[in-house]
């Protein structure tokens, strides 16, 4: 019965798409994403469109970067641009740290009078190099700044005319920074964090600047973690373009495993497709760093049409910053035109952090021969000879700026194509793991060649294209069954993004390794607090990935490189996992989440197996819960961008049901004696935590401080794992107070801000009991995706007031989304759609 309702109700939303002349069944999803995936491969290879249409803004990778990438259709001889922009090579005007050496005057005390003016009198301030920021953790950061407030002025001279030209400002800034010129207001971030942030100039703006002498002056507030100031201005080398006119984009979609674009091109229309087939219990094609591009063009008229497509790269792809060397060439091997680009350099895991992009390896498009043309060389040139129609194989290698790469397909007159190119990474070695240097999963034993990987791919397709728009249905469904059509949305455009925060390894003792990157954070890799929310997705799709991300941990303490009695933190900073780099531990909060997250893989699998492996640290870890996780000292948890705080009750919740998990591991291994001893201590402290927690209609933020709340999201495993250690009239009673306090864009964190954590709240709407009220909190979170003025890759630390993002995109903990789909899983409640 519940079946029948379900295609009832979903009908509405079944579309046909025609790619290779199948027809495949999508529910189609109408959610206006914050950006649309591309290309998800792996933290160095993700690729995503910010605007609502393709080719309203540039392919950028996460982070905001551009990845140059230029798609165009040329039907009888008119071309349409579908895909990208026609980005121009940006000079510096006034530089910033990455492209000069700058110096400014800063204070650290709030200034008098109007500081941001030219004939503000600034000689008592000090003179020093930018950029400002923390110093160990901001790499582009000259001179440490460390207190809550800096205001700096630049004196900068102006040598030519900028009259008939754009002129943006990039910045970098953590947290909230203004600038201003000449004593004119030309930019707010907000709350909002950015690097190398590069935004158009207002005519107004534009208008303060002038020839000779002028002052660019900027305040930051550091409310808390890292700093950084960073500015200058920059204009285009040239204004010439080829490609001025677009498709006319009619619609967009995003599915879990492919992102689906229509287009009217004067007589025909193309639809342009996405897919990363990234099916998790195939490690074979997780690891495999080949995406597709699919089209088909179809005739509206019923006559034939000369048709052309045009794709452009440009080496960037594998480039950390826009001026490094790189070098490009094209072959052919097995039928396939393979075009290739690198550094120079080729540094192998030679840097580490956040906001960096890969440098070693190589970029790869890839077509099949027939039909292909292809050059390298400059952008201008290539653009201009494929709208002229004089594009030619003229070279087949270049380096710097005559590295660009064009592969264009000729299919002379047609009525209807049907075709694919491939997009792909060879990153040679991908981790650095206790000092060897791993190679990707793919190629762990360093047998293989990526030819090879391309071949298996374009033998593949048609296979794989039909599994992706399987499983692409096959989830929205249950997504929609358990939780609703927003619901399942969110879920679709989560999907990719989690998975593409990882990078799967083999570990030289043969250990699965599935690690996280701490994407727009601060770069750790393997960090506990982000295997913990993202854990829903692995655990229902492949736990042996949810193992991945613990192996290291585990292998971490066992083998006496981390000798403290709880849970490390991270392993490093993403690629170099050598060690614990973040500076505050999370002693009860890691180890409570390694518990957790154990006996949750035990309920999957049915057996405690994995645990079994690991008792004996398991122990101590839950030994130190016992001693210290009721009423926790003063410490971070994974809301760590709050700040420490003291008797955090939801993380004794955490530490009480990481006791109750062990507990539910020894029953499950016929450890008996010791399964009730902890059971009983566990339920012993929850009934602590109700005395200390109780706040009359609702539980407190901490136990010191009445009138304040928080989401307990973290009481939802007791519901799921069905330990029964907490009255379950708490979950209730929380549930009904937290409905009380949402704003437009959902529910807060807890009392002090109005931002929160969109993964949390996924987990604390788990806690209601019945579909109506779940969709109460997924509604105000839909509504701010779909509305959000920030384009990003969806971000998990967002306002509830406004539709800003706080901080964080493009993270793995959006897999936390699936919570409700494995309470399904695990409890069997199917959810009526009503």
């Amino acid at each position: 019965m519940k079946k029948i309702l379900l295609s009832a109700l979903l009908a509405p939303f079944f579309i046909s798409c025609s790619i290779e002349k199948a027809n495949y069944e999508i529910v189609k999803n109408d959610l206006r994403a914050p950006a649309y995936p591309l290309v998800t491969i792996d933290p160095y290879t993700s690729a995503w469109s910010m605007s609502d249409n393709l080719y309203d803004s540039p392919v950028c990778h996460w982070t905001g970067k551009s990845f140059p990438f230029v798609g165009v259709i040329k039907v009888d001889g008119v071309s349409y641009r579908f895909m990208g922009t026609e980005d121009k090579e940006m000079i510096p005007v006034v530089p910033t740290s990455l492209q000069g050496d700058w110096s400014g005057r800063y204070t650290t005390e709030r200034p008098k009078g109007d500081w941001t003016s030219e004939n503000f009198n600034d000689s008592s301030w000090k003179v020093d190099k930018g950029a400002f920021g923390t110093m160990e953790y901001e790499p582009t950061a000259k001179t440490q700044w460390g207190t809550k407030n800096i205001w700096v002025r630049r004196s900068v001279n102006i040598e030519r005319d900028l009259d008939d030209y754009p002129v943006y400002l990039e910045f970098s800034n953590d947290d909230d920074a203004v600038f201003y010129i000449n004593g004119v207001k030309v930019h707010s971030t907000g709350s909002t964090c950015y690097k190398n942030k590069q935004i158009k100039l207002s005519e107004e703006a534009k208008s303060a600047l002038k020839p000779g002498l002028n002052i660019i002056a900027a305040e930051c507030v550091n409310p808390v973690g890292n700093g950084l100031l960073d500015f200058g201005l920059l204009i285009p080398k040239d204004l010439k373009t080829s490609f001025a006119q677009t498709a006319v984009q009619t619609s967009v979609d995003v599915q879990a495993t492919q992102t689906h674009y229509s287009f009217n091109c004067g007589n025909v229309d193309l639809k342009l497709s996405f897919a990363a087939p990234l099916f998790l219990e195939d490690l074979s094609l997780v690891s495999r760093p080949v995406n597709y591009i699919t089209y088909n063009v179809t005739s509206l008229d019923g006559k034939e049409h000369d048709i052309d497509i045009y794709f452009e790269a440009s080496p960037r792809w594998a480039l950390d910053q826009p001026h490094q060397p790189s070098v490009s060439n094209v072959y052919e091997q097995d039928g396939l035109i393979f075009i290739k680009s690198g550094s120079k350099e080729q540094n192998i895991l030679a840097k580490s952090g956040d906001d960096l992009r890969i440098d070693w390896g190589y970029f790869y498009l890839v077509g099949d021969k027939k039909n292909t043309i292809y050059n390298i060389g400059n952008t201008d040139a290539l653009r201009q000879s494929f709208a002229d129609g004089t594009f030619a194989q003229t070279s087949a290698s270049g380096e710097g700026n005559m590295a660009n790469m064009a592969l264009v397909r000729d299919y002379g007159k047609v009525k209807e194509v049907a075709d694919k190119i491939m997009i792909g990474y060879d990153d040679i070695y991908s981790i650095q793991y206790f000092n060897t240097n791993l190679r990707p999963y793919w190629n762990k034993k360093g047998d293989k060649k990526i030819e090879s990987e391309f071949l298996a791919a374009f033998r593949d397709y048609d296979k794989l294209i039909s599994r992706c728009y399987a499983f692409d249905k096959e989830l929205i469904e249950e997504a929609a069954n358990v939780g609703g059509k927003e619901y399942a949305e969110l879920c679709a455009l989560a999907y990719r993004q989690s998975i593409a925060a990882h990078k799967l390894v083999e570990a030289p003792n043969g250990d699965l390794l599935w690690l996280s990157k701490e994407n727009n954070s601060n770069g750790c890799i393997n960090t506990v607090d982000l295997t913990y929310p993202s854990a829903p997705l692995f655990l229902i799709y492949n736990p042996d990935l949810m193992k991945g991300m613990m192996n290291g941990i585990f292998y971490y303490s066992e083998s006496g490189k981390h000798q403290k009695p709880f849970a490390a933190h991270d392993l490093g900073t993403y690629p170099l996992a050598n060690g614990q780099v973040y500076g505050g531990d999370m002693p009860v909060e890691e180890s409570g989440n390694m518990l957790i997250v154990a006996a949750a893989i035990a309920a999957v699998e049915g057996n405690a197996d994995y645990a079994a492996k690991h008792w004996d640290v398991l122990t101590t870890w839950t030994d130190y819960l016992v001693e210290k996780g009721l009423d926790p000292e003063n410490q971070l948890c994974t809301d760590d961008f709050a700040g420490h705080f003291a008797h955090n009750a939801n993380l004794s919740i955490k530490a009480i049901l990481g006791i109750a998990s062990y507990g539910r591991l020894a029953e499950m291994l016929g450890k008996n004696d010791i399964a009730k001893h902890y059971m009983a201590k566990a339920r012993e402290m929850a009934g602590e935590w109700e005395k200390m927690a109780n706040d009359g209609d609702h539980y407190k933020l901490t136990f010191d401080k009445s009138g304040t709340w928080s989401q307990k999201y973290n009481l939802v495993w007791d519901k799921i794992l069905k330990l029964g250690i907490f009255n379950p009239q708490i979950a209730e009673t929380e549930v009904a107070y937290y409905l009380n306090k949402m704003n437009v864009y959902g529910l807060p964190l807890d009392s002090r801000e109005t931002y929160t954590k969109t993964d949390w709240v996924m987990w604390t709407a788990a806690l209601s009991n019945d579909q109506s009220t779940f969709r109460k909190f997924i509604t105000p979170m839909y509504k701010f995706m779909n509305e959000t003025i920030d384009r990003v890759p969806m971000s998990d630390w967002v306002f509830t007031d406004k539709p800003n993002y706080r901080g964080f995109k493009a993270r793995s903990v959006v897999g936390g989304y699936y919570m409700r789909m494995l309470e399904n899983r695990l409890l069997g409640k199917t959810k009526d759609n009503n």
